[in-house]
């Protein structure tokens, strides 16, 4: 294609030399033409052949490289000065200026030459008193043509040995992050997705697929490491249960027991079913929500909705010495979930319970400027590190590196799924000893009409 580009191009640059030396050097002999009649001296409506050229005019156009000829009307030579004053008299030019039609025309000589021939009458009152032919010859045209030729047919190779090379050096160059995209995701696996490209200092195309392509691969590999540790996780909390289960049926089937130990064993065998059947539901809903979002909304009435949450579980609070206090503006609506939004408070407020010894938890909720609903959840307990919030929301990340409390560390996470299913936010506040505060706020609302 720069080959085919070259050749046009140097087609073009050629004809349009030759078209306007070609030009230029017939302009000149026209000017020429004028110059010589003008310096013709006619009288008595004849030409005056003993100087009819004056020897300045003749001297001028001969240190230009013209050649002068004065004919008669019949095309007989009458007086010439130049080098190609001999040359043929062509009798359909003469016979042209006979009838008042100037013209140009080409002589070629034997030497591969050639000759410009300009032929014009010279006039005078109306009537034709001679013919003047004016010639330049054309070898300073093709010497240029020829010059400009031979340039370009030197300089279209070269410049395309050049742009090749160039090319192919240029596109090596910008495709040689691909190859190495190329390389990078053949080396990862589901194993192993730490390997990055790390171009640095490529503001392009490439540089900005190669920045994308690592962005995809740190999303991919934390959502890997987030899924090996959601299985790890998983499976302990499993086996837990299943291994006090396993152990209280050995225990007892050791001996022979009492009606009464007997009764004690299936407690514990309940209870650690029940604790069983709570994982497995937390887990299924979990995979449920990341396959299946919420789709079933509808409008609910939160306010409502927090009451009675609220006052089914008071028995619970005040069981622990614990006021459960309420400021629950009325009328706020949410299109969502009932059931999704039972479970995410239910959990709150369970946790507040569950994690405060004394003092109160206080529910707020109100409609701010920006039409939206804000929710707070505030407790006097124990409080949670300031190196702890950042996880509290992770699947199975507990506060109580022992384990020794009831829950799997899937409360938190459930509540922030069913939070951002409703187009919201979770956040928490927390100061050992003082108390935490979780913080809600919902902006797809619809308000009451």
């Amino acid at each position: 294609m720069m080959l085919i580009v070259l050749i046009l191009f140097g087609t073009f640059v050629y004809i349009s030399m030759w078209q306007g030396l070609s030009i230029s050097i017939d302009d000149s002999i026209k000017f020429s033409t004028s110059q010589a009649i003008a310096a013709v001296n006619i009288e008595n409506g004849k030409v005056n052949f003993s100087d009819s050229l004056p020897e300045s005019s003749t001297a001028d156009l001969r240190e230009k490289g013209f050649t002068v000829r004065i004919l008669s009307t019949n095309g007989d030579l009458l007086q010439s000065v130049g080098p190609y004053r001999n040359l043929i008299i062509d009798h359909t030019s003469i016979q042209n200026a006979s009838n008042k039609i100037s013209g140009f025309g080409t002589i070629n000589l034997n030497d591969s030459k050639s000759v410009r021939v300009y032929t014009a009458p010279i006039i005078e009152n109306q009537n034709i008193v001679g013919i003047i032919q004016v010639m330049q010859s054309l070898a300073t045209l093709h010497e240029t043509l020829d010059r400009l030729l031979l340039a370009l047919l030197i300089s279209i190779p070269v410049l395309l040995i050049v742009s090749a090379f160039s090319g192919y050096f240029l596109a090596a160059r910008a495709l040689s992050p691909i190859d190495q995209i190329t390389q990078t995701a053949q080396r990862i696996s589901t194993e192993d997705l730490s390997a990055r490209l790390n171009l640095q200092g490529n503001d392009d195309e490439i540089g900005r697929l190669a920045t994308t392509f690592d962005n995809m691969l740190s999303r991919l590999e934390e959502g890997f490491n987030r899924e090996h540790q959601f299985t790890s996780d998983a499976s302990h909390e499993l086996r837990t249960p299943l291994a006090a289960m396993q152990a209280i049926l050995s225990v007892t089937r050791g001996k022979p027991r009492s009606p009464e130990e007997y009764e004690r064993a299936m407690d514990d065998l309940l209870e650690e079913t029940g604790r069983l059947r709570a994982l497995t539901e937390d887990l299924l809903y979990i995979a449920r929500g990341d396959s299946r979002p919420i789709t079933s909304y509808e409008k609910v009435d939160l306010s409502h909705l927090l009451v009675d949450l609220n006052e089914s579980l008071r028995p619970l609070a005040e069981s622990k010495g614990l006021m459960l206090k309420q400021n629950i503006q009325r009328g706020l609506y949410l299109f969502g979930n009932s059931d999704a939004l039972i479970r995410a408070f239910v959990n709150l407020l369970d946790n507040a319970i569950k994690y405060t010894e004394h003092g109160e938890i206080v529910t707020d909720a109100n409609k701010n400027d920006k039409n939206s609903i804000e929710i707070s959840i505030s407790d006097t307990g124990r409080g949670i590190d300031q190196e702890h919030l950042t996880h509290i929301f992770d699947r199975f990340y507990r506060v109580d590196e022992s384990r020794t409390t009831q829950g799997f560390g899937l409360g938190l996470s459930i509540v922030q799924e069913i939070v951002k299913a409703h187009k919201g936010t979770i956040a928490v506040s927390s100061q050992i000893r003082k108390g935490t505060t979780f913080h809600i706020n919902f902006t797809g609302i619809d308000e009451e009409k």
